[in-house]
């Protein structure tokens, strides 16, 4: 996997091979940050990533000056990962934290403006983050949810739907918290 932009452009991340993760393909990555770019200033964001896995989608955010980005991984592996390739690529931007995502969600330290989920596609609790996001102060007002899911599921009647988006077998929904 590689990173698409920013200041990392270009670089090469190799997670061991061993990893059971399911990365998001730099077509579907590259993408997605197309539409965050025409909406979004990155220097000005506050990330959080759920299900880091690789730290993909951290990295990418974290290259392309995200004020701050916080990726929760369960996995020891996997977070050790995230941290060992932080430290190497000085992201100091980037928190990782080991913790159970829905653990994590309730109890939220801070809100954030863009929340990026990705997880297992088989994952019992799928279809239920979308409410456990819209419903907390855990996104700003005005703040993206984008959930990575399978094409078996249709998010379309939820009352935060914003878009939905696929590139080849990869599927964005994005979900928006609106002020009251």
């Amino acid at each position: 996997m590689r990173i698409i932009s920013g200041i990392f452009k270009g670089k090469q991340i190799r997670p061991p091979g061993n990893f059971k993760v399911r990365p998001t393909t730099d077509f579907a990555k590259e993408g997605l940050f197309n539409i965050l770019a025409n909406h979004y200033d990155f220097e000005e964001l506050d990330v959080l990533d759920l299900f880091s896995g690789t730290g993909s989608i951290t990295y990418e955010f974290a290259s392309r000056g995200a004020r701050s980005v916080v990726a929760v991984e369960l996995a020891q592996a996997h977070f050790k990962f995230i941290q060992d390739t932080c430290a190497a690529l000085e992201l100091e931007q980037v928190t990782p934290i080991r913790t159970d995502v829905f653990r994590y969600l309730k109890k939220p330290y801070q809100s954030f403006d863009v929340i990026f989920a990705d997880p297992p596609y088989d994952h019992p609790g799928l279809v239920q983050l979308p409410d456990l996001v819209i419903s907390t102060e855990i996104l700003a007002d005005g703040g993206i949810f984008i959930l990575e899911h399978p094409g078996s599921h249709d998010f379309s009647a939820h009352h935060g739907f914003s878009q939905h988006r696929k590139y080849g077998g990869v599927n964005f929904t994005m979900f928006t918290k609106n002020s009251a």
